[in-house]
């Protein structure tokens, strides 16, 4: 493995200029840096990778490695290649993520993991995509340090394994010194409109409350479709680059998979596991900031006081709780943040944090197939909540409401809830 600091340089700008390799990969905590004393555990880190050594693709519940049919269930298959070793390397200064799986999970692999309901409409995007990098570059926001780690995967023997990660290290440099190749064009605005009549949204809303009232579910989280057309020679990554200046978040992404680009400002984080840690920091409660300091601070009391708002958030740590119990010890749940403020650029945002300690035998795929979708994006409880979105929506949702993130050779992972998503298809 090699580790090697590097000169400051913008992740951004680093993301364009590796942009014409395959499979760019951009996890950006773009949150500004007057903002990070208050969310530097979320927003320290952002990541860049490219051209990655193997690709998994889950089409209709079956998994492909570059293209070819694997034979196991798909979680199976992303377990086999990232051949977990708990270990992290020894005497070697790194990050969280130094090289391992990066991609998303689509809300409609949720249908692979329970019983539920296929959408009359199909979202013609794969079901998940996660690219495999030995290579990679981290930012750490707070220290303000850049460091280039090549692992030498999918080599096994130790000299093979030498030698790629030397020369994939001395790749990434030499293209770090040359130009952006993408990202730095004008971004037009996108005319962007509903698929549907107001009115039968409206009465979408209206069908969901009489669930409710009825006591069929305790809340339903319904969404609805945004679609635009793409001038000629639009450029993803520089929406993206426009995106993280207007909305900066602790989980924003860029991935680029060829047929499928995503570009993502999230602030929601789904599941992290480290050293067999596990936590997951729900949303339910938002406010507008307001420009008026005085009035802004008032906004997101009553937001932390808000009977309602605060009903919805703890339904979802309940459900949230139950869902980590079916892999961590019971007696480690814990909830040490209920209905807490996080402020960020344009809103305010009610959020909880849920925690355990994974039971022996349990990994973070584990975890993963115990809690998605996550619960904040579906309602309570989770699968009639589902069944009436898929019912009532029409539609799959793809990569909205499902997850994009990492998970590392050692074990590690830290996905997040994927909203405020724009997926472009090719």
């Amino acid at each position: 493995m090699i580790v090697r600091d590097l000169p400051p340089v913008d992740a951004f700008t680093a993301a364009r200029r590796l942009a014409d390799l395959p499979g760019l990969v951009f996890l950006d905590s773009s949150m500004r840096p007057e903002a990070l004393g208050v969310h530097a555990r979320l927003g320290r880190w952002s990541y860049v990778a490219a051209d990655p050594w193997a690709t998994l693709t889950v089409r209709d519940g079956r998994a492909l490695r570059d293209g070819v049919a694997l034979s196991g269930a798909p979680l199976d298959e992303l377990r086999r290649l990232l051949a977990f070793a708990p270990r992290r390397p020894e005497n070697a200064d790194l990050p969280p993520f130094f090289g391992g799986a990066v991609g998303y999970v689509a809300y409609d692999f949720g249908r692979r993991l329970e019983r539920l309901p296929e959408p009359a409409e199909p979202e013609p995007v794969p079901e998940m995509v996660f690219g495999f990098y030995d290579t990679v570059l981290a930012f750490d926001h707070v220290e303000k340090r850049v460091r280039l780690i090549s692992t030498g995967r999918p080599e096994a023997s130790a000299e093979a394994r030498r030698r790629r990660a030397q020369a994939r290290a001395d790749l990434f440099l030499m293209r770090l010194d040359g130009p952006a190749r993408r990202g730095a064009e004008p971004c037009p605005p996108l005319a962007f409109r509903p698929t549907i009549a107001r009115e039968t949204h409206q009465a979408r809303v209206a069908a969901a409350v009489e669930h409710v009232l009825a006591g069929d579910v305790f809340q339903v989280n319904l969404a609805q479709r945004f679609v635009a057309p793409l001038p000629e020679s639009f450029d993803p990554l520089a929406f993206h680059g426009r995106l993280r200046a207007v909305n900066p978040a602790p989980f924003s992404a860029f991935l680029d998979f060829g047929e499928v680009r995503i570009a993502s400002a999230s602030p929601e984080r789904f599941l992290e596991v480290r050293d067999g840690h596990i936590e997951t920091r729900p949303i339910k409660g938002t406010a507008r900031r307001l420009e008026d300091p005085a009035e802004d601070v008032l906004a997101a009391a009553r937001l932390a006081t808000s009977v309602k708002d605060r009903a919805e958030n703890v339904m979802i740590v309940d459900l949230m709780r139950n869902d980590l119990s079916r892999v961590a010890d019971d007696a480690s749940i814990e909830v040490p943040v209920l209905c807490g403020i996080e402020s960020y650029a344009g809103i305010h945002h009610l959020v909880s944090v849920v925690t355990g300690r994974l039971a022996p035998g349990r990994d973070a795929i584990d975890a993963l197939a115990a809690a998605f979708p996550g619960g904040s994006i579906t309602g309570a409880p989770k699968l009639r909540a589902e069944e009436i979105i898929t019912a009532l929506e029409g539609h799959g949702r793809g990569v909205y409401c499902g997850s994009i993130g990492w998970i590392g050779h050692d074990g590690a992972m830290d996905l997040d809830i994927a909203i405020r998503t724009v997926v472009f298809r090719a």
